[in-house]
């Protein structure tokens, strides 16, 4: 031990660490805490998600019930009234072809639908905490250390508070996507907020505007620019997350590319991986193209 140690005494060779049963107790004091817990609010935590379980079932059964041509167009038309580019919507028509070519459209709509969900929910429950971020010093104190570790907390390490609470299932897959997307929107309305021009927030003061009117009538639709932004994060860290939430039951292009890494199969990982590659480009150039025109037409409002 002397030799290996420098010639240290024996107390400095080994980094000071809580000894087993110690640990032992501490883990088994925090499991057991943390499953009375969950035991006692389950019933509550049940009737909470019914409503988000019933609305993903409703839409993941329109997209895959729905004949695939008019899900198609009407991909197509979003896609055009989103990026107003025939070549963004031409790359959206390809790849959507090339999807359902291989066989992969239902598990496509399966992804598109919870992709759907998280999304709304997590623009729904970050806007509000970032509009209180971009209000409150305080607040923003608190948050943004926390958004920190939401975004630094590697993605698998989601999954086990999810699962021990909820089980396995759409529902905490569509939990944990949620919390591991959200950040982005938080972060990027707080920042639109608080670049908005001071001259446009001065002239609403001015008028006599209120908080409220202050807030949507000029805050919110000046910084829809960088809104949208934060939007298109959103979508992608959707995309990547579901992947990783296969493990915890979501089905689609996640399950299938954790099938082939169990089993080796190469070309069916990439084929699963090239449609959700096609997914998150269509997004990402579409709302980047809508972002891209609300900054347009900003600029020349503020001309």
């Amino acid at each position: 031990m002397a030799s290996s140690c420098w010639g240290l005494p024996e107390f400095l060779c080994s980094a000071p660490e809580m000894s087993g049963s110690a640990m032992r107790a501490m883990r088994r004091t925090i499991d057991t805490g943390f499953k009375d817990w969950v035991r006692g609010v389950s019933p509550w935590i049940d009737a909470a998600m019914a409503p988000l379980q019933r609305f993903l079932n409703a839409l993941e059964s329109a997209f895959v019930s729905t004949p695939w041509i008019v899900v198609f167009a009407v991909l197509l038309v979003l896609t055009w009234f989103a990026g107003r580019s025939w070549k963004i919507t031409l790359g959206a028509g390809i790849a959507l072809i090339a999807i359902g070519w291989f066989g992969l459209w239902g598990d496509t709509m399966v992804t598109l639908s919870m992709v759907t969900v998280c999304t709304l929910v997590a623009i729904v429950i970050g806007l509000p905490i970032g509009i209180l971020a971009s209000r409150s010093e305080r607040a923003q104190r608190v948050i943004m250390p926390l958004l920190d570790v939401m975004q630094t907390l590697p993605s698998f390490v989601y999954l086990i508070p999810v699962v021990v609470i909820f089980g396995i299932g759409k529902v905490p897959g569509m939990i944990a996507v949620v919390i591991y997307a959200m950040p982005p929107m938080i972060r990027l309305t707080n920042l639109g907020i608080r670049l908005v021009d001071r001259e446009a927030v001065e002239a609403a003061d001015a008028f006599g505007s209120s908080e409220r009117q202050k807030l949507w009538n000029v805050q919110l639709p000046l910084s829809l620019p960088t809104l949208m932004t934060g939007v298109n994060q959103t979508i992608m860290m959707a995309l990547s997350m579901v992947v990783v939430a296969s493990m915890v039951g979501v089905g689609g292009l996640g399950r299938n590319v954790l099938q082939a890494i169990n089993n080796q199969f190469f070309t069916v990982g990439f084929l699963n991986g090239f449609a959700l590659v096609a997914i998150a480009i269509t997004f990402d150039r579409a709302t980047q193209a809508y972002g891209k025109r609300l900054q347009r037409h900003t600029e020349v409002s503020d001309e």
